[in-house]
């Protein structure tokens, strides 16, 4: 299984085992992650899931869609590596991924 490293903006960390096929929201949901709001329950429409990727990882996890731009923009916190979680999926390719997780959600 694949693991996902959560950084909260205190720098407490959750490493956390993921699912082959689940985001890396529902990962963070399910594993009662804070600082993932997930309003939206992972449809694209509302940013409260925002995390940053670290640079390292960009390559492998995607770049965003128009539609993930679209919200991304909303968010005054947004960074070059910005992404919402919910769009993220987990694959294989991700063990080892490092997200951190903005001061506050929206």
């Amino acid at each position: 299984m694949p693991r996902i490293i959560y950084i909260e903006h205190s720098g407490t960390q959750h490493e956390i085992e993921a699912d082959v096929g689940s985001t890396v929201m529902h990962t963070a949901l399910d594993n009662l992650v804070p600082g993932i709001d997930a309003d939206c329950g992972g449809e694209c429409s509302c940013a409260t899931c925002h995390v940053m990727v670290k640079e390292e990882w960009l390559a492998k996890t995607g770049s965003p869609s128009e539609t993930e731009e679209s919200m991304l923009d909303l968010n005054p916190e947004r960074q070059s590596n910005s992404r919402l979680s919910c769009q993220i999926e987990v694959t294989d390719e991700l063990d080892g991924l490092v997200v951190q997780l903005p001061e506050f959600q929206f």
